[in-house]
């Protein structure tokens, strides 16, 4: 089993009120899965998939992956384990405008030990599986919605991460576009084996995966 939480719950602070937000989550996943998250807003999906990626911590409960208990871990501990296994695709891309694709791709590999020969290598190989490497030299702006989000998973996938978690990853793209980067994730789950745990609100981009989760008032409940 990749994943294993056990009874995580997750509360946050405001003023003197508490907050929960995930009331005694537990979940196994497999590797090679490809997961869906749904629920309405608000019912904890995001905050799970920030556990997930190591940027929040539970309140309670234990999260382990591919055999690290990252849950409790130091915040530099976790910060190098993310770099290492985690790649996140956002809805809104967050590429950096003032980089070309290539640029943005190749910023993860920035902080590893490979030469520079090597990091042109691995960032061609990502932009070759998202059909982008014709795009390489293009900035943000003279790329289509779509395509920046192609560059963005590319970006993901760079590293060769354990876990690739998308938050709303078509949530910004017309039909067309979104169909072809949830073609593009099944692509990565299929071929590559990549596992993927994705959050949306659309039955439609659910149907790609192979499970799919609903979340509601920070538990999980039957379809």
């Amino acid at each position: 089993m990749l994943i294993e939480l056990k009874d995580v719950r997750k509360k946050y602070r405001r003023d003197k009120i508490e907050i929960p937000v995930l009331d005694g989550v537990s979940m196994s996943v497999s590797e090679g899965d490809f997961l869906a998250l749904m629920g309405p807003s608000g019912s904890g999906k995001s905050t799970l998939l920030n556990l997930l990626a190591g940027i929040d911590q539970p309140s309670s409960g234990s999260i382990t992956i591919g055999g690290t208990t990252i849950s409790g871990l130091s915040e530099r501990a976790l910060a190098n384990w993310r770099a290492r296994h985690v790649g996140f695709i956002f809805q809104l891309y967050n590429l950096i405008p003032v980089l070309t694709a290539f640029e943005n791709v190749e910023l993860p590999l920035l902080l590893t030990n490979l030469s520079k020969k090597q990091r042109r290598d691995h960032v061609m190989t990502a932009l070759d599986i998202v059909s982008l490497s014709d795009r390489a030299g293009h900035y943000p702006r003279q790329l289509s919605g779509g395509q920046e989000q192609r560059v963005a998973i590319a970006r993901a996938i760079v590293t060769d991460p354990t876990l690739l978690l998308a938050d709303e990853p078509t949530g910004d793209l017309d039909a067309k576009s979104g169909d072809e980067v949830l073609t593009l994730l099944q692509r990565l789950n299929h071929e590559f084996r990549k596992t993927i745990i994705m959050v949306t609100h659309d039955p439609h981009a659910a149907g790609r995966a192979s499970h799919v989760y609903h979340l509601e008032k920070g538990t999980f409940v039957a379809a």
